[in-house]
């Protein structure tokens, strides 16, 4: 891949208090620009040890038009909070 190419992801049946990573491979990195959900979520900037909530949405949605920046040591966690599985997404630009 190269710069410029779109980062996107989908987890499928993500279970409740399970979490997808938005986190590049080795040196890349991306800036991610919507996160999309299909229940209710929480966002952590993390650097897989130490997380900061950032935000959290309690139905389904999307944060659009964002710009985070993720690499392999510092990225996004979206927690599934909901009480059953769910589909989480995000799509994003790589930058290195």
């Amino acid at each position: 891949m190269a710069v410029g190419d779109v980062k996107n992801g989908l987890s499928v049946a993500v279970g409740a208090g399970s979490s997808m990573s938005i986190q590049p491979a080795g040196s890349d990195e991306y800036v991610i620009h919507n996160i999309h959900h299909a229940d209710a979520v929480e966002l952590y900037f993390t650097d897989g040890a130490n997380d900061i909530k950032i935000s959290n949405d309690t139905s389904f949605g999307a944060w659009t038009g964002m710009f985070f920046h993720v690499t392999n040591s510092i990225y996004l966690k979206v927690k599934n909070v909901a009480a059953g599985a769910q589909n989480l997404g995000y799509d994003g630009i790589q930058t290195k």
